[in-house]
């Protein structure tokens, strides 16, 4: 990719135009308070979950500290998208930079990642836990707690840091409207004018790939029990 594309892509002369939800509805007005409601109702009750397991301390066992961290994630994944779109639909504005995409999409994608893996993780605490007892103050210590923690979060980033870079990295050298409410990957790779087949393989691939792995350790932790 040359320094012209490169520029046309990462400077804020041509922005994305993101078409979402709104565009399509009869009554957007109506279904943006709904999506409001909903979001508030989200925050809210993830939140104030978290507050409870952290004042009681009889919650702080393993499988609470792993429900909080869910519901952080959850929380952190909604704010990425629904508020910015929510935005746009105010100020009626649906324009979006290219660095503000490639960040949304990575967090996105991160976000997603780390959500799968952290329910791998549950489902192994649940199995410890009902198949070995007595061992499961040991097998599952704060310490192997937050490494598995950390763990979800390194293998979650490194999809936001495969996938990020090189589908922002296209050209984009006609529609720039993304049909879709945030920049999502496959969205935004259909506006290139390169051939991305290989590219778009190759992610879905290993979408397949990284779904597996927490499926087969969900299925096989509950199995066991």
């Amino acid at each position: 990719m040359d320094l012209t594309t490169w520029m046309n892509n990462y400077t804020g002369q041509s922005d994305f135009t993101l078409v979402g939800l709104f565009s399509q509805s009869e009554h957007p007005a109506l279904l943006a308070v709904v999506i409001f409601v909903v979001l508030l109702m989200a925050l809210t009750g993830n939140a104030l979950l978290i507050l409870l397991i952290l004042s009681d301390t009889h919650l702080h066992t393993p499988m609470y500290f792993f429900i909080s961290q869910l519901s952080l994630m959850d929380m952190m994944y909604i704010s990425v998208t629904v508020p910015k779109m929510l935005m746009d639909q105010a100020l009626g504005s649906h324009k979006i930079s290219a660095a503000a995409c490639g960040m949304q999409m990575f967090l996105y994608v991160t976000l997603a990642g780390s959500e799968y893996f952290l329910l791998a993780a549950m489902s192994y605490d649940r199995y410890v836990a009902i198949c070995h007892p007595l061992r499961y103050p040991v097998l599952m210590n704060y310490r192997v707690c937050l490494l598995m923690i950390s763990v979800c979060w390194v293998l979650g980033s490194l999809d936001g840091f495969m996938f990020t870079p090189v589908t922002m990295t296209f050209p984009f050298c006609g529609s720039r409207e993304i049909h879709h409410f945030f920049c999502e990957v496959p969205a935004v790779t259909k506006l290139s004018c390169s051939d991305t087949w290989l590219y778009e393989t190759l992610m879905y691939v290993c979408c397949v790939l990284m779904l597996l792995i927490p499926v087969t350790v969900i299925s096989g932790s509950y199995s066991s029990i």
